[in-house]
């Protein structure tokens, strides 16, 4: 590469990041030693590696070519291939596991080709033992099957690199059934399991690699869709927005940076400003950023494996801050006026499936937004009706000048069963009735519903402000509005009562209230009063508390009552 074509404040800024990470690895080392062999834990101890060899190559790093990385390096070597089954598999997590294999393969790749390049005599016996692993892997990517979507991507990625050192046509056929299959990506740019961060920072490398290494350069377009899609899901202090998502990350927090260099690559290879601009802000922001579960000096050997991401990014234009996004696909809508941001959420899978499980978008919240500091990190609806949980909508329409969702839910009553199905031992079936099971032989019986129709409209207005317009009808049952603050806050308001037994949950009865986070706030109400006939509890539903769950939000919660039929419109500025 010509050295005017290289970013030397980038490559500056990580080199010093990976100095210190091989600082910390050298000393937890012996831990994911442990780690491995009474838990068959590889990851860590792969990654260290990883770590280790990247500054060990690097001639700019502290420690290039430094002999007291060695014998660390070799002995996590050593103890992978080890640790390694007879079949070229580990355990992480699951027994005999492919994927989670292939995510230590991944970065053993990394570290071979890190090592061949480098070719200094001190690591010849380091390079043969992770060679070893990597041919002993290979025949069991390419037969064992995998858990989910994005483990097809993430086993291809791993094999095609062996296979590109190694050729063996079993691997390019593994490769190809898979791919073959299809990329799982929506029409918005979010892949199948919807989740921005927990599956997309393990799709868009894996495919970033295929497009690399075996020749499928029309990935390119797949990753550069999802990074589009990212570009309004991502907050402006760098948190990524996933209460759409069907996997972990519907419940926690995630961050930009592990998109980082994503960013960098398709900004300089296809010179788009948006996300040159992203990866400038990203390196503008510093270390002191949250890189998620990457730390910052593990990316070191990425950008050592593929020079090209060291080179000068393409003129930056903006990244959007002023802007309302609709993706269809993931029924989301967001919102974002500088420091501000919304978020409008009708995608839940609960309606249409009527389960709640791993895989499945079940996060209740709807509403979110944030002004500066100040965030509200859920706003729930919950019915008191017949335990069925909170609202859930099912569907997201756009409505004049705001965005309307529904949902009706209805329950029964079961009427005698007709007399052909009648039985004198009473040995009913055990069925379910959409609530809970019983030997009753539920289909076969007339109903008797009630039922529980909500609408939510949802407007922006001028100003910062936000009105949420609801409308709940066709059974009287008491409901609780459930706000859900982030810590870090303080709540104020005449208004507010705290509702006993329930730490850091305050009932707003009349008026308005503020949470305020420095010199940012945001203001909420009116108050709906308060009474035995509308409770300050929030029901989960059974699916739930049958097994002893809970779905409280942490944070510091503001309940705002009623009972249906109900009209309320709540504003928040």
């Amino acid at each position: 590469m010509d050295e005017s074509a290289v970013d030397e404040d980038f490559v500056a800024f990580l080199t010093t990041a990976a100095d210190a990470r091989a600082t910390a690895v050298l000393d937890s080392y012996p831990q994911h030693l442990t780690e491995l062999r009474d838990m068959g834990r590889a990851r860590a101890a792969a990654r260290s590696l990883r770590t280790l060899v990247s500054v060990h190559v690097h001639t700019a790093a502290e420690r290039h070519h430094d002999d007291a990385l060695l014998e660390p390096a070799q002995r996590l070597a050593d103890a992978l291939a080890e640790e390694q089954f007879d079949d070229g598999l580990w355990d992480q997590g699951a027994v005999h596991s492919p994927p989670d294999t292939a995510f230590s393969i991944v970065d053993l790749n990394i570290v071979y080709g890190l090592l061949a390049e480098d070719d200094h005599r001190t690591t010849r016996k380091l390079r043969a033992t992770v060679e070893r692993i990597l041919r002993k892997a290979g025949p069991a990517l390419a037969t064992g099957g995998v858990h989910t979507a994005n483990h097809r991507w993430l086993v291809c990625s791993a094999l095609s690199r062996i296979h590109e050192r190694w050729p063996d046509r079993s691997y390019a056929r593994r490769v190809d059934d898979w791919l073959a299959e299809g990329i799982d990506q929506l029409p918005g740019g979010e892949y199948s399991e919807r989740s921005p961060t927990y599956s997309a920072v393990v799709t868009n490398p894996a495919l970033l690699t295929l497009a690399r290494h075996y020749g499928r350069a029309d990935l390119y377009a797949r990753v550069r869709a999802n990074l589009d899609a990212t570009l309004y899901v991502t907050e402006p202090n760098g948190e990524v927005e996933s209460v759409h998502s069907r996997r972990q990350d519907q419940n926690t927090l995630r961050y930009v940076p592990e998109f980082w260099l994503q960013y960098r690559e398709l900004a300089i290879r296809d010179g788009d400003g948006r996300l040159a601009a992203m990866a400038a802000l990203l390196r503008e922001r510093g270390a002191g950023q949250t890189f998620g579960e990457t730390p910052l000096g593990d990316r070191l050997a990425e950008v050592l494996d593929r020079p090209e991401l060291a080179r000068r990014l393409p003129a930056v234009t903006s990244v959007p801050t002023d802007f309302e996004h609709h993706d269809p696909a993931c029924r989301l809508v967001r919102v974002r006026r500088g420091d501000r941001s919304a978020t409008v959420f009708g995608g839940t899978d609960f309606p249409e499936l009527h389960a709640i499980s791993s895989g499945l978008s079940s996060n209740p919240t709807f509403f979110k937004m944030r002004n500066g500091a100040a965030v509200l990190d859920s706003l729930r609806l919950s019915p008191q009706f017949f335990s069925l949980g909170h609202f859930r909508s099912e569907d997201l329409v756009r409505e004049g000048d705001g965005w309307r969702l529904r949902a009706e839910v209805r329950a029964g009553f079961h009427q005698p069963l007709p007399r052909r199905h009648r039985r004198e031992d009473g040995a009913y079936p055990l069925t379910d009735d959409g609530r809970f099971w019983s030997a009753m032989d539920f289909p076969h019986r007339e109903k008797e519903y009630r039922e529980l129709r909500t609408e939510v409209l949802v407007r922006e207005r001028p100003g910062g402000r936000w009105e949420l317009s609801f409308d709940v009808s066709r059974s009287e049952v008491p409901l609780a509005l459930e706000l859900c603050f982030r810590r870090g806050g303080r709540l104020t308001g005449e208004g507010l009562e705290p509702v006993a037994g329930q730490p850091d949950t305050y009932q707003l009865v009349h008026g308005e209230a503020t949470y305020t986070v420095g010199e940012d706030r945001i203001v909420f109400g009116p108050g709906n009063g308060k009474g035995g006939k509308q409770p300050p509890v929030v029901e989960a539903g059974e699916r739930y508390t049958w097994m002893g769950g809970s779905l409280t939000p942490d944070g510091i919660r503001v309940l705002i009552t009623g009972r249906s039929p109900l009209t309320y419109r709540l504003t928040l500025s």
